[in-house]
């Protein structure tokens, strides 16, 4: 059921959404917007040499980063009043606290607790180890996966409520790369369920796939220029 998995598939007034309401992120005038042209996979993939747990710590540690930053530049359009519960598609989700509490709340309150856990945990030695030799606990691999998840609901709220407003601040390239990114990592890695990720599939398949190369542009053609008299042969009269 999907109260278990803290979503909902109605909207905050009760209202089921209409069948099909247009996605303007989906717009080929902006997806073919990246910041980066090349296959992300080759950003991802695990090092020979570098530790799985090593490797999960710092993408999740920088993708915390970099979504905090990119929710930080529309957060003054995300407000109570605009965004009365954290909405994505046809799903809205719940805050769970740590003793399972179920708390329906606004989209800004819903990120400022997906932040403020996420920082409180990549800063917490004893779970994100940064001193050599010290070992990751258990329990790390789901703890990453948690950030993910709540990660991406930052990420599905951005497209969804906010795009019109990154639009405007032509920051839609940085956010299309930073979306394919964090989807192909999660992929690589079996980090987030795909029941999880489906509401933004269609998105998914646009822009995880390497972006076209660039058709070169053929270079004019020169006229043919008339044979030089010297290189013409010459018919000596006898």
């Amino acid at each position: 059921m999907d109260w278990l998995m803290g979503k909902s598939k109605t909207k905050p007034n009760g209202k089921k959404p209409p069948a099909e309401e247009k996605k303007l992120y989906l717009d080929p005038e902006f997806t073919k917007i990246r910041v980066v042209d090349f296959d992300l996979k080759e950003l991802v993939v695990l090092p020979r040499e570098i530790d799985l747990n090593e490797w999960l710590a710092s993408n999740t540690t920088t993708f915390f980063n970099l979504i905090n930053l990119q929710y930080s530049t529309i957060s003054e359009f995300c407000t109570g009043e605009t965004c009365q519960a954290m909405t994505a598609w046809n799903t809205i989700y719940y805050w769970y606290d740590e003793r399972g509490k179920k708390t329906k709340c606004t989209a800004p309150q819903y990120v400022d607790f997906v932040m403020s856990l996420c920082q409180k945990l990549v800063t917490d030695e004893e779970i994100f180890p940064t001193k050599y030799g010290k070992e990751f606990p258990n329990s790390f691999e789901s703890l990453v996966k948690k950030i993910c998840r709540y990660l991406f609901h930052v990420l599905a709220h951005l497209y969804w409520a906010h795009f019109k407003e990154t639009v405007a601040l032509d920051l839609q390239g940085h956010l299309n790369t930073l979306y394919a990114h964090f989807i192909v990592f999660v992929r690589e890695f079996n980090l987030i369920d795909p029941k999880e990720t489906c509401i933004m599939d269609d998105l998914s398949e646009v822009l995880c796939t390497p972006a076209p190369l660039p058709v070169p542009t053929p270079a004019p053609s020169t006229p043919a220029s008339a044979p030089s008299p010297s290189s013409q042969n010459h018919v000596t009269e006898r």
